[in-house]
Formats: structure tokens, C-alpha cells, sequence
């Protein structure tokens, strides 16, 4: 029976799975009609997901511009055609001389605002086919390079050929071709060994459930109760408590004129406004129009 669930769950990944696979897993387990995610990870990598069930789908959009931690090995001597460790390897050195003061300095050159070129094998798409698929075929397509900012990388720890290091990154940022280009400047070469993601999105690995956990809470038949609401989920937009008369504007679709949201209640600094009612149950998602200083319908939900 198809529960009517609406929220976020934090999956904790496995590795071996498909992020599209965890989602029809997560779907199955949990008896839902709908299940997002807001965020791929590639099979051989592991943490955090976040999984959208039934109206919190349409939420999506608002978390994938927001920044990822993960946890990373390198390894030098070896470039791979995929940039990790499932690929096919290209070339090797077999003498890795690198200091650690050399590394240190060649990761720092990693951080702030970088021209990323996207890996040939990614689920990004060339006239509608996955590049992994082309590149599969035989067919490999290059895209153009794109801004990518790294905030801060930190090794944790320096066992040639392998070095250990957290990075803070923005969305689109792909840490395998990171991995690359940094072991091109050590001259040595250099691909992703191993990747954990511990945050997406202001939501940490420490909240995230694993998928045996989760099919005992499905089981317990309190998944209600391990399910974040939507508007607790939207953590860091600006949030207003409709009263009557707006909640019946927004039950009815009608013009948002008339509404006083400032006064100092509210931060209106940001893109977004959430709308909840007295019960915290989200109403709408607004924009405010920054020349007319309209509020404008982004998205309307039926608690």
C-alpha cells in the first residue's frame, strides 16, 4: 500500500549501486508513488543522498546549487580513462617523487574559483545520450570547461601513492577529474581511489540512514517519524506564517497583492521565501520580484 508521505531522507549510500538505483530501492521500501534525489553519486562512491518522496520532489531544484563536502583518496602513478579507480588505466609512473611540501603547495593551487573540464565518462548529456555512454561506444565527447569553486581542501593524510584529503566544493564540481588535474601537476599523474560524500546541501552524514536501517524503520511502520518535513527540510530559507486570508490566496491560486511580509519580520535578502502554516506545514515556496517587489508563486503544495 503507497503511503502519503511528503519530506527528505538522508540515505547514507552504499557503494555498488547506481544513485538511480537506490532511488527505486528507497521508492519499493518505502511503499511510496514518487522518489528524487538531488544529486548523483557514481556506483563506486558512498554517503550522503538526498531522497525526495512524493510533493517534496518538486523541492529538488532549491537543494542543487548548494555546496558538497567529501572525503577523497588519490592515488598517484596512474591516469585511468574514467579518472578512477573502475577504469582502464592509460599510463603509469613508475617513480612517484613528490615531497610533501610539493603536494601541500600543488593542492593549495586547487582552491577558489577553477575552469573544470568535465570527465568524458558522466552522466552529463550530448544531444540527449549520457557522455558515458558515448564514450562507451567509442564515441567520446568533450565538453567545454565550466566554473567550479573548491573552498577548501585539507589533507588529512600523505601515504605515497595514496593521499588522503577532505574538499569543499560547489555543486558540479567533479572531484575524479580534481584528482586528475592535480596529479598532471605533479607530474606523476594521478586518479580517484576512493570517494565518500559527508555533506550535501547543509545536510551531513551524521543524519544520513542506511538502507538496512531504513527497511526496519519500513518495517516498524513509523517511517512518518524518520521523514523530515518540507519546510524543515528548506533549513536555511527565510520562513513566514500565513494567516488566514493568505493561506486561502494560496489555496486558490490567487495574486499574492496585499501582503505585507516585511516589517522586519523576516529576512528578504535571499531568492526564496517559504510559507508555512500555524502547524509548520509548507504552503508555498515565493520569490520577490527585485524591481516590482511582487511576491511570485514558485511553488504551491496541498498539506
Amino acid at each position: 500500500m503507497e503511503m502519503e508521505v511528503n519530506g527528505i531522507v538522508v540515505i547514507d549510500k552504499p557503494a555498488g549501486i547506481t544513485s538511480a538505483k537506490l532511488v527505486a530501492i528507497v521508492k519499493k521500501m518505502l511503499q511510496v508513488k514518487k522518489v528524487g534525489h538531488t544529486g548523483t553519486l557514481d556506483p563506486f562512491a558512498t554517503g550522503v543522498m538526498i531522497c525526495c518522496i512524493n510533493q517534496a520532489t518538486r523541492l529538488a531544484r532549491f537543494f542543487l546549487s548548494r555546496h558538497k563536502v567529501y572525503e577523497a583518496v588519490l592515488r598517484l602513478g596512474m591516469d585511468t580513462d574514467t579518472q578512477d579507480s573502475t577504469g582502464t588505466v592509460t599510463s603509469r609512473c613508475e617513480t612517484i617523487e613528490c615531497s610533501e611540501k610539493k603536494i601541500l603547495s600543488t593542492l593549495k593551487q586547487f582552491t577558489g574559483t577553477l575552469q573544470q573540464q568535465p570527465p568524458v565518462f558522466s552522466a552529463l548529456k550530448h544531444h540527449g545520450v549520457p557522455l558515458y555512454k558515448l564514450a562507451r561506444s567509442g564515441r567520446p565527447v568533450q565538453k567545454s570547461a565550466r566554473s567550479v569553486r573548491i573552498t577548501s581542501i585539507d589533507v588529512h593524510a600523505i601515504e605515497l601513492p595514496e593521499i588522503r584529503f577532505v574538499v569543499a566544493c560547489s555543486a558540479g564540481t567533479y572531484i575524479r577529474t580534481l584528482c586528475a588535474d592535480i596529479g598532471a601537476a605533479l607530474g606523476c599523474g594521478g586518479h580517484l581511489q576512493a570517494l565518500r560524500r559527508v555533506e550535501s546541501s547543509g545536510f551531513s552524514i551524521r543524519e544520513a540512514v542506511s538502507l538496512p536501517a531504513l527497511e526496519a524503520v519500513a518495517a516498524s511502520g513509523n517511517v512518518q517519524d524518520h521523514i523530515m518535513d518540507m519546510a524543515g527540510a528548506l533549513r536555511n530559507m527565510p520562513v513566514f506564517v500565513a494567516g488566514s486570508a493568505l493561506r486561502d490566496k494560496i489555496r486558490f491560486g490567487k495574486p499574492l497583492t496585499d501582503v505585507d511580509m516585511d516589517a522586519g519580520r523576516i529576512d528578504l535578502s535571499g531568492d526564496f521565501i517559504k510559507v508555512v502554516d500555524p502547524e509548520n506545514r509548507l504552503l508555498a515556496i515565493l520569490s520577490l520580484g527585485k524591481k516590482d517587489r511582487a511576491y511570485k508563486y514558485k511553488c504551491v503544495f496541498h498539506p
